[in-house]
């Protein structure tokens, strides 16, 4: 590891600044809003939850959900959310007054992922179903716009680019769509996927798969470029992410640990207990040195 990252890793965020407390049971995701001065989770308790985690304060609760939540993702103006969880159900809402805008349905199974497209005009998600699935904002349908039916094993992770619906399985893939053209490539990693991010310059993915390794990958040529190991994951669905300038991995562990490594050769720098039981999300700020974390302790923490 070179001098400069070596600097750089004693930068990261390793010290709680606060504790973000009021889930009953497990929190299963937490995700910084566009500008990162937000946070949204949600968990087992059928809740979605708005915090300010500089202050700590909890801004608003949203409840519709007759089943845990499993995953939430805010417009990029702050003025809608959308949510999903295991009564099959995606949810979108109003930000401002909490109430539920549209119910999007089409899945028969539990629904694990889902993103805005990045006008906030389309919304993507994933399923136990095999499937991912598209829905529109605008329209006053509930049912999807497209289906997506390719996958041979549940669908644990959605992300999309401007072009691009980029999914992945337990089957062991990361299949990708090309919206404009009508193609599907694919990426056989041989071991259940349960997240993909993308890097902030969206040129590499990086897929946890359930081998205990985070993969990164080239996203055009879907060359394996490095992997990442330490951590364990072999059994629950847990994030991974970059840090905002693209320089080290993070993920988290079942036993409780985070981990950082070093983007290019992989080594880790570092490592923490964060939470007394499995960390499942990990959410890094988009300008700031500053990280979330949720886990089955049923805690969000801040990190700077």
């Amino acid at each position: 590891m070179s001098a400069a990252a070596a600097t750089a890793a004693q930068q990261l965020p390793r010290s709680e600044s606060r504790t973000l407390s009021g889930h009953e049971g497990a929190v299963l995701a937490v995700r910084f809003n566009r500008d990162g001065n937000y946070c949204l989770s949600c968990g087992k308790d059928r809740t979605v939850r708005l915090w300010n985690p500089h202050t700590g304060a909890l801004v608003k609760t949203y409840k519709s959900h007759a089943r845990e939540v499993r995953d939430v993702s805010a417009s990029s103006d702050n003025a809608k959310l959308v949510s999903c969880g295991a009564d099959r159900q995606i949810f979108y809402w109003d930000v401002a007054s909490g109430r539920v805008i549209r119910k999007f349905r089409g899945h028969n199974s539990e629904v694990n992922s889902v993103k805005f497209n990045e006008h906030n005009t389309v919304v993507l998600s994933a399923g136990y179903d095999r499937t991912v699935r598209a829905f529109d904002c605008r329209s006053q349908s509930s049912d999807p716009i497209q289906t997506i039916d390719t996958f041979q094993d549940s669908v644990m992770s959605v992300n999309v680019t401007g072009t691009e619906i980029i999914a992945g399985s337990v089957d062991g893939t990361v299949r990708t769509f090309d919206i404009r053209m009508g193609r599907e490539s694919v990426d056989n990693l041989g071991h259940p996927v349960n997240c993909i991010s993308l890097s902030n310059d969206r040129n590499c993915l990086l897929a946890n798969c359930l081998d205990s390794t985070v993969r990164l990958l080239d996203k055009n040529s879907g060359e394996m470029l490095q992997e990442y190991k330490g951590h364990i994951c072999k059994t629950t669905k847990m994030d991974c992410c970059l840090t905002n300038d693209d320089a080290f991995v993070v993920g988290g562990s079942e036993d409780g640990f985070v981990f950082f490594w070093e983007l290019v050769d992989a080594p880790i720098v570092a490592s923490f207990r964060a939470h007394s039981s499995v960390v499942t999300s990990v959410s890094y700020h988009p300008t700031k040195t500053c990280m979330l974390t949720s886990s089955v302790d049923g805690t969000v923490r801040v990190w700077t």
